[in-house]
């Protein structure tokens, strides 16, 4: 075993820094791949050739590792990095806004919802949203200023406090 393995070691260090770009963590990889080696001796085929088995051995190491690497984020010990780093800014507020966008977005009529997100949100031209939307320059425009006009009041107010004031547009058929 160790006259197939101890010739294979510079070439496998080779392999292990070119994979993970620092010396230290490709030489624990090369370590770890011929503890396997020799622990798993048994397991190779005898009629298979060593070489490949090992430098096998040694990838599949490296890719476990640099997916464990991508989970967990880069290891950095806590003397070395500043105290602000460790803060982080609370992502309530922004996901409280968020949905309040969502559910003014869905008080909306059909018609000024469909017209402010061509716009806005897909940035269609005006002229575009006319096309799609089948209707005139002119009333693309009409509709996305009281969609506009309708999603500012609905965020400053919410849509409860504007259903109360009486300002609810309402279609008569």
């Amino acid at each position: 075993m160790m006259a197939l393995v101890e010739p294979l070691i510079p070439a496998l260090r080779r392999y292990a820094r070119s994979l993970l770009r620092d010396q230290s963590a490709a030489d624990d990889l090369v370590q770890d791949c011929l503890e396997r080696v020799i622990s798993r001796w048994h397991q190779r085929r005898s009629d298979g050739n060593a070489r490949t088995w090992v430098f096998t051995i040694l990838h599949n190491l490296a890719i476990n590792r640099l997916k464990q690497t991508a989970r967990r984020g880069v290891h950095v010990t806590v003397e070395d990095v500043d105290e602000a780093a460790f803060a982080t800014a609370p992502a309530q507020e922004h996901r409280l806004h968020h949905r309040g966008i969502l559910d003014a977005l869905a008080w909306l009529p059909d018609d000024q919802r469909s017209v402010l997100l061509l716009v806005s949100v897909e940035e269609l031209s005006y002229a575009e949203t006319a096309v799609v939307l089948g209707i005139p320059v002119g009333t693309v425009m009409s509709r996305l200023s009281r969609a506009r006009h309708r999603l500012a009041q609905l965020l400053d107010n919410g849509p409860d406090r504007l259903a109360a004031t009486g300002t609810v547009l309402r279609r008569v058929k």
